[in-house]
C-alpha cells in the first residue's frame, strides 16, 4: 500500500515539474528593448512557401536581443520570415508587401533579421 502512495506521488510532482517547465520558457516578452509589433505580412499561400514580413519597432539597439526577436518568429520550412526594425519615434511602414522591397525606400530600418527557406539566418545591421 506504501509503495502505491509513493509512486502515485512522484508521479504526481513529474507532472507538476513538466506543467512548470511548459509554462516557464522565455518568450519574445523577457526581451529588453520594448519590442512592438508594427505590420505584418503573411502569403495566404498554406501549401507552398510561407512568406512572413514583421515591421517592428524597438527602443535601444540591443543587436543580441533582435536577433534573438527573429528566432523567436514563426518559421516554416521552405518559406521566409524577415524581420525589420524600426527606432521607436520613427517613421515606419503601416504595410508591407512581397515585393522586391518589402515597403517604401522613405523608410529607413536600423537592422533586419532574414530566415531562409533552408533555415539559414541572416541579421543585418543597417545603422
Amino acid at each position: 500500500m506504501k509503495i502505491k502512495y509513493l509512486l502515485i506521488g512522484a508521479i504526481l510532482l513529474l507532472m507538476a515539474y513538466m506543467v512548470y517547465n511548459a509554462t516557464s520558457q522565455p518568450g519574445i516578452q523577457d526581451l529588453k528593448g520594448n519590442f512592438q509589433e508594427v505590420a505584418l505580412y503573411r502569403n495566404e499561400n498554406n501549401t507552398g512557401p510561407i512568406t512572413r514580413i514583421y515591421a517592428v519597432t524597438v527602443e535601444d539597439t540591443l543587436w543580441g536581443e533582435m536577433k534573438k526577436y527573429g528566432d523567436f518568429m514563426p518559421h516554416t520550412k521552405y518559406g521566409t520570415t524577415k524581420v525589420y526594425f524600426f527606432k521607436t519615434g520613427s517613421s515606419v511602414p503601416k504595410e508591407l508587401n512581397p515585393q522586391e522591397k518589402d515597403f517604401e525606400e522613405k523608410y529607413h530600418p536600423i537592422a533586419s533579421y532574414e530566415k531562409d527557406g533552408m533555415g539559414e539566418v541572416s541579421f543585418q545591421v543597417k545603422l
